[in-house]
């Protein structure tokens, strides 16, 4: 047993004692191999082409839908003679990905495989009937991060929702959520604020797969009048509660700020600074795990945080200087400002990141009264309108958190009718 005292170094807190067990991320330890695991693409690839022979394909994808074998779906299926591709979709970031976020993408052609591209991040955010005249189906394989403000599930309900409204059928290939399909957090989406980074009734994180999502957007939350006709195909090898990186699965970076499972890990929390003045990490090499300001002072901000039973990560104090980087961001906040943070390295599954910012914003505002500031944009990623007033007045998680109880119960009862691993 490694004791707190050990584990806490000069400039370093690590909040939790290190369990060498399988469920950590690589430290110091041996590790059992990564389990195998085929998505729905590969599974769909492998057994069920007939579904869409002789049809007219439209394909919602971006750069993340690769399969084991290292091949995009889109330039898979292009080759095969008995398939023809009308019509690829592109989501925020384009269909290969290239986009920084934010940025509008316009329609066009697909260069690597001549294809008509739709943009879904455009003037459109849902697909027309003019998109959609020559295709007779639909595939969606997109991979996600499993928090409700990722527009990638946005896009996937408007998909939805075209595709019922037209009469054509979707095919849903299933990937993981790769931050877990168990542990459920953060407040259910008050309809007020629903926007395109808060699509419908969910927690932010709402422990379900994309397949499983598309199941309870098309029974709970599009009208009785309009059902699409979907079909989900399932993965082999996920575990509910397992992390990406306990797979033998190539990690894509689903968005250009989100490039390894570390970011993907904090992001459900630290995206939540993207509502204040204090810099998220864009423009560094470590996005949503790189947080400050000029005003902060690290040790002060550790100090602080070390008061409020942080779990399973660990903090170092990190000076740095936000820049744009060409494809990633363009006008990171605090651009060529020196800024005082925090780095977070997640070590263990205890960690609960929606928790650690609402922990994080809580000493910000207590330390820094004068210089930190919300902006309108909080309410809209938080999804709750009570929360900035909650967290002004030094209510404490646990307090703020409770009002969130039946909610997530009610929603934790519905999900469960939809979970499919």
């Amino acid at each position: 047993m490694i004791s707190i005292k050990q584990v806490i170094r000069k400039k370093s807190i690590t909040f939790n004692i290190l369990l060498f067990s399988y469920y950590l991320f690589p430290i110091h330890c041996s590790y059992p191999q990564p389990n195998e695991l085929l998505t729905g693409a590969d599974i769909f690839v492998k057994n069920h082409l007939d579904l869409i022979k002789g049809k007219r394909v439209g394909i919602v994808t971006n750069h993340t839908a690769i399969l084991k074998n290292g091949v995009h779906i889109a330039d898979t299926l292009n080759s095969i003679d008995e398939i023809s591709i009308t019509a690829l979709f592109g989501p925020e970031h384009g269909i290969r990905g290239m986009a920084p976020a934010g940025k509008k993408i316009e329609s066009g052609i697909d260069m690597q495989t001549g294809i008509p591209v739709f943009s879904l991040y455009g003037k459109d955010r849902k697909p027309t009937k003019e998109m959609l005249k020559n295709v007779d189906i639909i595939l969606y394989d997109i991979q996600d991060v499993g928090v409700r403000f990722y527009t990638y599930i946005s896009t996937l309900f408007y998909v939805l929702e075209a595709a019922a409204e037209n009469n054509i059928p979707v095919i849903v290939l299933d990937r993981p959520n790769p931050v877990d399909g168990v542990t459920i957090e953060g407040p259910v989406l008050d309809e007020s604020l629903k926007s395109f980074v808060g699509i419908a009734h969910i927690p932010v994180r709402y422990a379900m797969t994309p397949g499983e999502l598309a199941e309870y957007f098309s029974n709970e939350i599009l009208p009785d009048t309009l059902k699409p006709d979907l079909r989900v195909i399932k993965m082999q090898g996920w575990k509910r509660d397992s992390y990406h990186n306990e797979y033998d699965y190539k990690w894509i970076p689903p968005s250009p700020n989100i490039p390894d499972i570390q970011s993907a890990l904090v992001y459900p929390g630290t995206c939540l600074l993207e509502g204040t003045n204090i810099s998220e990490g864009r423009g560094t090499e470590n996005p949503f795990r790189t947080i400050g300001a000029p005003f902060i002072n690290s040790e002060e901000l550790l100090d602080e945080l070390m008061k409020r039973d942080i779990r399973g990560a660990e903090l170092k104090p990190v000076s740095f200087t936000p820049v744009a980087i060409q494809g990633v961001v363009e006008s990171p906040k605090y651009r060529d400002e020196v800024c005082n943070g925090i780095s977070i390295k997640v070590k263990d599954k205890s960690f609960r990141p929606f928790e650690f910012a609402i922990k994080l914003i809580s000493s910000l505002v207590k330390l820094y009264p004068d210089d930190f500031k919300f902006n309108s944009y909080f309410d809209r990623l938080s999804g709750d309108k009570n929360l900035k007033e909650q967290i002004l007045q030094g209510k404490s998680f646990e307090e703020i958190s409770r009002q969130w109880q039946k909610e997530l119960e009610e929603f934790k009862s519905i999900r469960n009718k939809y979970l499919l691993y």
